[in-house]
């Protein structure tokens, strides 16, 4: 098999690593923004700025209740893909603990984050990259087939506070290591899928 061979999957891709503090949430947000107007799918912003504020929510509290002594290396990583007919909104953080889905009372301040996510997302599920942690990821269908047309992109770099960015460290590392995890993962599934389905 050569290179000629190999039909690319179509694929939008971009991460981000972040400080896991509160400030993070909002530069998660700013985030999806910038990368859904450059690849123009601004109709999809509002709900995949919502799924990842409150994914991006809970990887903070996470990480700061697992170990509240280290601020320093706490680190929650964001990604972004469309892929197939398909966006994913990802956010991975150290810890291993599940996130439960709660029925709050109506007089409740909080607990609804992965309640609103189930009702917006297509579906969402947890993924345990060989790094180590946790990807929270939720499904949008993005309402049309990606063509390797729509993932020709001017790379405009996204400009945040100082302080936000994650340093480059051990827990760094270990985010940006999960989050390639996830996307080589997943780009191999699509790709074996379509090779099946050429096949028949």
């Amino acid at each position: 098999m050569s290179a000629d061979d190999v039909t690319p999957i179509p694929l939008l891709a971009s991460s981000i690593r972040l400080k896991a503090i509160p400030q993070a949430v909002a530069a998660a947000r700013l985030f999806v923004r910038h990368n859904f107007m450059l690849w123009d799918l601004e109709e999809h912003i509002e709900t995949a700025t919502l799924i990842m504020s409150e994914l991006a929510t809970n990887a903070v509290r996470a990480s700061n209740e697992s170990n509240p002594q280290t601020t320093d290396e706490l680190v929650i990583g964001g990604q972004l893909r469309a892929i197939e007919s398909s966006l994913f909104v990802e956010v991975w953080d150290r810890t291993s603990t599940t996130p439960v889905r709660k029925d709050p009372d109506q007089d409740a301040e909080g607990g609804r984050g992965l309640l609103l996510v189930d009702a917006v997302a297509k579906q969402w599920n947890i993924y345990h990259p060989s790094a180590g942690g946790k990807i929270v990821w939720a499904e949008l269908p993005l309402g049309f087939a990606l063509e390797p047309s729509n993932c020709v992109y001017e790379h405009v770099p996204l400009l945040l506070p100082q302080g936000l960015r994650a340093r480059y460290s051990s827990a760094e590392h270990q985010a940006r290591r999960a989050l390639l995890d996830s996307l080589l993962s997943t780009t191999l599934s699509a790709n074996t899928m379509m090779r099946m389905t050429d096949a028949t």
